[in-house]
Order: C-alpha cells, then structure tokens, then sequence
C-alpha cells in the first residue's frame, strides 16, 4: 500500500493567503459534498496566471497539488459483477464479468458520499507480477499512483476496472468494439450508484485507457460527468490510417492486442470471439484493397466512437493532446475539439508539444529531437497538473469551487506557453500560396514498396511569407496538390519546413484513392488529373520573419508504409494552392508555467 503523502513544500506567505481565501469556502479543501452556494465563490485557488510564483512539489515522476488532503485511504476493496452480453456477440458468452477495485477515503466512514475517479484499461495483469501494470487491486505506477496521492486525500474515490477477456474479468476482448464499450458503460453505472457514491464518475488516462473513455461517452451514462483522455483514441481506423495512409502498426493492431493483453487460460476459452478473426485480417485487407472492402468498413464503424459521443455523451472533457505524438497523432484531437464546443459541451484543452505522455511525466520530457518537440523540451513539464485537474474535478464532480476557465493552453514549437479561447484559434487569418509561383524540382513521386526507399520525389520551396515580422502558424494548414495519377494507387508524403533552417514544422500524407479527403476511397484511372485535399497535422509554431516554406513530397515517410501498388503507382506533382493558418499576438496571453528542476537540465 502507498504511504499517504506528506503536504508540498509551499511559501509560507502564500499558504496563508490562500487559507484565507478559502475559509468562507465549504469544501475548499477536502469536503466531499455538493453545495451549489459555493459554484458562484471566486477567488478559492491561485491563479493559473500566477502558478509561477508557488512553490511546488517536484520531488516525484508526477504533479501533485498545492494542498494536501485531510482524509486517509481505506483499504483496497474488489468487485465482480455480472453483465448481460447475450446482445453484444452473436456467439459470445451470454453474460459476462467486469472486475473492479476501488479505494475509498476516511471520510466515507463519516457517511458521506464521493465521486469516483477511474482508469478502465486492459493492461492489469493478474497474477503475473511486473508483467503489464499487475492487477487491478495494485495500485497502477503512474496514473494510478498520481490519483492515489493527490485526490483520495481531497475526497475522492478511486477505482481500476478491467475490460472484457483482461485480469479477472470475463468474457470476450472485444478490441476497442460494441463488447468492450458495453462493459465499461456497465462499470461506470455500477460505480455511480454504490451507497458510498455521490453519482458522479470521471474518467482518467492516456491512450488506451483514453480510448475507453470515450467508449463509455457513447452509451451517455448519467452518472459519466467528466472525462480527461490523455492522446486518447477516438476511432480506430483514424488512429490507424490518414487519408487512406497505412501506419505500419495497422497490420498488427488488433492481434498484437489479443497476443499481450488476453490472459489464456481453460477457464476463459469464451475470450476467443468473431472479432478476433476480423482483426486479423483488418489491416491487411485495407492496405492492400481499400474500396474493396465493404466488410472491413463494418468492422472500423464499429470501434469509432467520437461522433457516436458527440450525440450521445452529457458530460464535460478535459482534452489533452501530445502536439507531437506519433503514436495517437493530434488529428484523432483535432477537428472534434471545437465541434464539441460548437454542440454546446464543456470543454478545455491543454496541448503540450510532447509526445505519447502525460502533462507532468518529466521523465519522458527529455529525449525529442530537434522539429519533434526538441526546441520545447525546456518549457514543457506542467508540474501545476495535479492542481489543474483537482480544480476541474472539485467542479464537475463535487460541484464546488469556481467553474475552470473552458479554454485551451497550447506550447508553441519553441516552448512557450499560451491560453487561447480554443484551438484552433477562431480569429485565425489564412495565407493562400499558389505553387506555380514556388520553385519546384522533380516532377514525379515514387517509390517501393518492399524497401520503402524514395525513387523520386518532389521538392516545392516558397519565398518569405512575411519579411518583417514573425508569422505564428497555429491550425491546420491544407495543401490542394494538383497532380496526375498512373493507376488505382499511389501515395504522397509532404514534410513542411522552414526554408532558411531546414527545421520540421510539421507533416500531411495521402493515399491517392483517398483524394477528396476523409476515409472514403474513390477510384483512380490511369492518367486522371486530380487534385489531392490534403490536411496537416496541427501545428503551433514560430516561421522567423524573412523565412520561406519548403514542401518535400516523398513516397512516404516517417512510421507510413509505402503503397501496396509499388513501382507501379507514381504520382505526377502539377502545383496547387498551399494554405498556411496564422494568428497575430501580442504576448498578452503568454503564460508562464512553473519550472521544476529539470528544466534548468534541458537548457
């Protein structure tokens, strides 16, 4: 069991003001009640504007907040509980376990009741020690730890639920499908309605565990009011392919999950169900015969999830996005962000230039490369995380506290730290750029398949958009590349750089069938002319006044495969229109985070 943990260091001026600041606040610090009179209270937390100024505690691998909790956790508590599958697999198991353990603080022994934060994910392990993230009544390095020392002290109840066929529950692994979304939504209402439950359950974690997150929005749980995925998936075969573009993990992705997370035993044959069989073939069959595939088509609709949430969900979304993540890249974040705000939900964002981590994971904030992140690595851990998210719980879980500013903190390439009102920022101007006027050379993109290997590739360098000032590109710029087709196949590639210092500022790709955009394919002739609708990956960064753009088109690049069709299936670049977004600041919303004692290592 975890030591309960000592309060942060903290100015002793500022940890009296902020006392008097909230004592006239019932639940300030600790109380698990709801108060609605406390909703329209200011002035109860530092502002986000002066977190600089505090002294924090940065003595771990995660965040903590400013101020520690009264309440102690309980002992570890397990649950199983049966759910009805009969409608969910046509020769699945009839019904089904969901395994769960939870930690509840002291103050539930006083007879209130709390809110649940929980991480649902198919990594505990039962039984096998150091193996995965171990079982669910251990609990889980990192997340769980960060959870654990930060919010039962404040109240809050804690849980780590295993999805179907995973650690001690039951049924099928129903990779990212209707299955595995059911028993979590089963989850989320069997912890909302426990005796010791106020009701209300928000969800946590980063990747997969951000995935089933949104899998639980879509059946709208009333007592689901929160969720924080963390570069968490919103579909699968988004995740998997751009714009018709095949990772190279899109082979594997399904089997991989099944081999390493399913625990194979005589007892739980029934894990074994018809979607396996479809996620072996998934990825092969999409990359080699696109449009062919009807039956393929069934299988990704299936594990999408954001717009079935878009309808269905009721509750608020803490969006964090690494803005350099090339394992769940910023396009399954970005345009759903504001679509979800134009619906009318509740949402803000913070969008470091990390990769696959979490905020305050300094430990993997260290090893980017230069255009990958590398520029901002100085600038990049938020060790006032906890107290970040603490702030938004208090809110949407208790219902005390100030409302949180519903806006999006985003790095810049270069490190620095700002607060939009979303992002992309809506005032955004956008600069068309004819590419007949550019230098181009080559003239054809190709390449092979089986090495990977570029043959030809085009390279379209721009003159200066701005000679006098600093242009600050911040959204996702499209190229509308004109271009001839040699059959039913083919791929581009573009890196965006700085001219003048050659830096990566960011990247878009292109199946050919898949010209109009989207994931629906259209079939290619020999020698069609065409214009491919391409869309960067979001980008926030600084091109220096007096600097150009350079568009470099290979056949692929990066962790994309080359196109099935080879040698065979070159593209002709003909020009297009290169459409960069940029907004004009004047430092005003410069925000200044806290450095801990990594920064001064990354100079």
């Amino acid at each position: 069991m975890i030591a309960d943990p000592a309060p942060p260091p903290m100015r002793i001026a500022t940890f009296l003001v902020f006392l008097v600041l909230c004592g006239p606040l019932s639940g300030c610090i600790g109380d698990a009640s709801l108060n609605d009179s406390d909703s329209d209270m200011e002035g109860a937390y530092p502002s986000e504007w002066d977190r600089h100024t505090l002294d924090w505690n940065w003595t771990d691998s995660y965040s903590f907040v400013l101020e520690s909790g009264p309440y102690t956790a309980l002992e570890v508590q397990e649950a199983t509980f049966e759910v009805d599958t009969s409608e969910v697999w046509e020769t699945g198991p009839a019904t089904s376990n969901v395994h769960l353990s939870y930690w509840l603080p002291s103050n539930t022994e006083m007879g209130d009741t709390v809110p649940v934060i929980a991480v649902v994910s198919p990594y505990f392990s039962y039984g096998q020690p150091g193996d995965e993230s171990g079982a669910t009544n251990v609990v889980g390095a990192g997340r769980g730890e960060f959870i654990y020392d930060n919010y039962i002290p404040h109240g809050y109840a804690f849980a780590q639920v295993s999805v179907f066929g995973t650690e001690e529950s039951s049924g099928c692994f129903d990779y990212r499908g209707e299955g595995e979304g059911w028993g979590i939504h089963q989850a989320v209402e069997w912890l909302g309605t426990q005796e010791w439950s106020n009701g209300k359950v928000g969800l946590y974690g980063k990747s997969y565990e951000g995935a089933t997150q949104w899998e639980a929005a879509v059946h709208g749980s009333e007592h689901l009011a929160t969720i924080v995925p963390i570069s968490g998936t919103t579909g699968l075969h988004p995740l998997l392919y751009k714009n018709g573009s095949a990772e190279a993990r899109s082979q594997i992705m399904h089997m991989n999950y099944f081999g390493s997370t399913v625990d194979y035993n005589q007892d739980d044959l029934d894990n074994v169900c018809p979607d396996i069989i479809e996620g072996l073939f998934a990825g092969p069959v999409t990359y080699g015969m696109g449009e062919l595939d009807p039956y393929m088509a069934n299988y990704y609709e299936e594990r999408e999830h954001i717009s079935k949430a878009l309808t269905n969900y009721n509750g608020s979304i803490y969006w964090v996005q690494g803005m350099q993540d090339w394992n769940v890249d910023p396009h399954q974040v970005f345009p759903w962000y504001q679509k979800f705000i134009d619906a009318g939900f509740e949402v803000r964002g913070m969008l470091g230039q990390w990769e696959h981590n979490y905020p305050d994971q300094w430990s993997k904030h260290n090893a980017q490369d230069s255009g990958y992140g590398g520029e901002a690595i100085h600038n990049m851990t938020r060790w006032d995380w906890g107290q970040d998210l603490f702030e938004w719980f208090e809110y949407y879980l208790k219902g005390i506290g100030e409302k949180p500013e519903l806006h999006a903190q985003i790095q810049r390439n270069d490190g620095e730290w700002r607060i939009e009102d979303t992002w992309p920022p809506l005032d955004r101007q956008f600069n068309e750029i004819d590419l007949t006027t550019c230098t181009q050379t080559g003239s054809q993109v190709q390449g092979n398949s089986v090495t990977g290997g570029s043959i030809s590739n085009v390279v379209i360098e721009c003159d200066a958009i701005d000679s006098l000032n600093d242009v600050l590109i911040s959204g996702l710029a499209t190229l509308h590349l004109d271009v001839q087709a040699a059959m039913d196949g083919g791929q581009i590639f573009v890196e965006l750089q700085d001219a003048e210092t050659n830096l990566r500022l960011g990247h878009a790709t292109m199946d050919i069938r898949y010209h109009q955009g989207g994931s629906e394919p259209t079939t290619v002739v020999f020698g069609e002319s065409l214009t491919m609708l391409m869309e960067f990956q979001a980008i926030d960064a600084l091109l220096p006044a007096g600097h150009g753009i350079r568009l470099v088109m290979t056949e692929t690049g990066e962790d994309y495969l080359a196109p099935a069709c080879g040698v065979l299936c070159p593209v002709t670049v003909q020009g297009g229109t290169f459409t960069l977004p940029h907004v004009l600041r004047d430092g005003e919303n410069v925000l200044i985070t806290p450095q801990g004692p990594e920064a001064a290592n990354n100079q």
